[in-house]
């Protein structure tokens, strides 16, 4: 809008403009930060920006603006935890890696367990169910993407689940937020048990019930356990009464009473204890990498040998379950867009998925799959530094006031 208004970027001095435009005229309408602030030497916009080369966007800055400092990068720190010497994509690029660390932190490596081989695989749908083969879709989805829902669950979709609360995570340090607004299918949404697991992944407790546990928190499926067996003995008062299986009982012990009575409470604190030992044990513990935590006692032996009724069903030792999903980039320094790469197969670049056995396993395309396309040359896709990387911290950014209007931008004979 400005190409015809000269003097709105570039200074007028004896009669002619001036080569560059000057930083001030830039920061009038776009205030960034700077590019980095421990950077060795000031640059001004021009020097990576450059106007007068026709309708392009002023962000494709050249690869040799960037090797100006990357191919032999200082701070005025004199240290930096960057790669040093990076002229292009092609020439001294690293390997595609997360940040330093994150491979061991918590959070990184993820609580869920998940064998994407086995799942890649045919696969029998619940315990006789039939054999059906996943496709990548079916769980990984992008963030404004309808979700597929061929092993959902109606049930699960339709409850409200205490975890999905808003969680807050810190950013990685030195994170460049770039300044184009996201469509929101750049990045992929996490996996929801509800959308893509639950078809097949039973929580069911006890034979007594047809439907299975809430995909909640402990607490919560306790508190849902206590209610549903409450509930049960209530209405079927007559399974207080138990009779002793005579063949459980060892050679020389004295036969005990062919029935026992229990009381309403210890009914329901037996059943609790069966039902979470199985989840907690086998069903839940299939996915998540669980712990118990205890403020005062260890993990018990079944309520009916020591404690009371009372005191299993208020005070219980629930497993601790790591957060499943973490919704930062596991290349933070880097902007990606699975929208503009939709007419790959999700394996023709994460081909690791076929033969993971383990969650711990980085799934991440390598360099060399980004090099078969991005390369330079009128038939390969772009593959200079402003494809995938920002240069100003737009978090930072500063609000400019508005100085042009609508008329005065418009020429005679436009």
């Amino acid at each position: 809008m400005l190409e015809a208004e000269c003097a709105a970027c570039h200074m007028q001095t004896a009669g002619a403009f001036s080569a560059k435009a000057s930083d001030a005229a830039c920061l009038a309408c776009h205030d960034a930060p700077l590019h980095h602030a421990a950077q060795h030497a000031a640059l001004g916009c021009a020097a990576c920006h450059t106007e007068h080369r026709g309708r392009v966007r002023l962000v494709a800055a050249s690869n040799q603006s960037c090797a100006a400092c990357h191919g032999d990068l200082e701070s005025a720190s004199g240290a930096t935890r960057y790669a040093t010497h990076i002229k292009s994509f092609e020439d001294g690029h690293p390997e595609f890696r997360p940040p330093r660390g994150d491979l061991r932190s918590v959070w990184y490596r993820t609580a869920i367990q998940v064998n994407h081989a086995v799942h890649m695989k045919p696969i029998r749908r619940g315990p006789t169910g039939p054999a059906v083969e996943l496709e990548c879709g079916n769980c990984h989805r992008q963030s404004t993407a309808n979700p597929d829902l061929t092993y959902s669950d109606a049930h699960y979709r339709s409850a409200a689940a205490s975890y999905e609360k808003e969680r807050r995570f810190p950013s990685h340090p030195g994170v460049l937020e770039s300044a184009e607004p996201t469509s929101g299918r750049e990045l992929m949404a996490p996996v929801k048990f509800a959308n893509a697991c639950a078809a097949c992944h039973s929580l069911s407790f006890d034979e007594r019930f047809d439907s299975g546990v809430p995909h909640d928190e402990p607490e919560i499926v306790h508190a849902f356990l206590v209610g549903k067996f409450t509930e049960y003995i209530r209405a079927h008062p007559a399974e207080l009464r138990e009779a002793r299986d005579p063949e459980r009982v060892l050679t020389g012990q004295a036969m005990p009473a062919k029935t026992v009575v229990h009381t309403r409470d210890e009914w329901i604190a037996r059943r609790v204890y069966d039902a979470e030992q199985l989840l907690w044990r086998k069903t839940c513990s299939q996915c998540h990498a669980m712990t118990y935590r205890s403020e005062s006692r260890t993990p018990r032996e079944p309520p009916w040998l020591g404690e009371s009724p009372a005191d299993i069903l208020t005070h219980p030792i629930f497993p601790e379950i790591p957060i499943a999903a973490d919704p930062r980039r596991r290349l933070p320094h880097a902007k990606f867009d699975h929208d503009a790469h939709r007419g790959f197969s999700c394996v023709s670049c994460h081909e690791k998925a076929l033969t993971s056995a383990g969650t711990s396993d980085v799934l991440l395309p390598g360099i060399a799959t980004c090099k078969a396309c991005h390369a330079p040359g009128p038939e390969r896709a772009e593959s200079r530094c402003f494809e995938c990387h920002t240069y100003h911290d737009w978090a930072k950014r500063k609000e400019v006031k508005a100085t042009f209007t609508l008329p005065s931008l418009r020429t005679t004979g436009n």
